[in-house]
């Protein structure tokens, strides 16, 4: 049977906005198993978004359960819920969001920084952008480094922790098409070869096409799921 990574049931999440209450999820349900490459589509104000905070454990549900990697989530404080996001997510933004005055290993260095590991730091992070054939740019800075390069720094700090799922918003959005599928290519390799569960949020159906499933979201709700 497969092990899943994320099991949610029934989210919903209500923002009071004034007097009006906006339904951004209505009682979603959705299971990710582990090791899975899954893409997550839908139009503006589908709920995507919201979503996906609440399974970045950026944001949490106002009903319903959310297990990740076997942990129950839903209802942790916020401190609680950033501890668990810096040990099982990393994230991979469309912007790359590094550090421009540091090196690519210094911004690699930092979940770490974050989880208070000082012993064998900076290997970890000499490891991690190895993984992404980044070993010769390793004391480049952002601004000396080109798009793609950029999002390998970026894609190497969300594995360095080892996170039990990396969710990439847009991962390709900022990149032309061929820089953007060697993204896809690396991103297909790490999921492939170390198992890597990877939830990739996209408009692209090119994209998704090279996931091994989509989910759609549509008012709140899976809308549909295909292989």
């Amino acid at each position: 049977m497969a092990e899943a990574v994320i099991l949610a049931e029934g989210l919903t999440k209500v923002y009071k906005m004034g007097d009006v209450e906006v339904q951004a999820l209505r009682g979603l349900s959705l299971q990710i198993n582990k090791g899975e490459m899954v893409a997550i589509m839908g139009p503006s104000g589908s709920g995507k978004s919201t979503l996906m905070n609440i399974l970045g454990c950026l944001d949490r549900p106002t009903a319903g359960t959310y297990l990740l990697d076997g942990e129950h989530v839903a209802e942790l404080s916020d401190d609680q819920l950033a501890n668990v996001r810096n040990r099982k997510v990393g994230f991979i933004f469309q912007s790359f969001n590094l550090l421009s005055r540091v090196s690519a290993l210094s911004n690699v260095e930092l979940p770490l920084r974050y989880s208070g590991i000082t012993e064998g730091r900076r290997e970890r992070a000499r490891e991690s952008l190895i993984a992404v054939s980044l070993q010769d740019r390793m004391n480049h800075r952002p601004y000396e480094l080109s798009g793609g390069q950029q999002q390998r720094v970026a894609i190497a700090r969300a594995l360095v922790n080892k996170p039990a799922i990396i969710m990439a918003d847009e991962p390709t959005g900022n990149l032309d098409s061929k820089v953007g599928q060697e993204i896809m290519d690396l991103l297909t390799a790490l999921n492939r070869d170390s198992g890597t569960t990877l939830i990739i949020v996209t408009h692209d159906p090119r994209i998704a096409a090279q996931t091994q499933r989509t989910i759609r979201i549509r008012d709140g709700i899976v809308d549909t799921e295909t292989a």
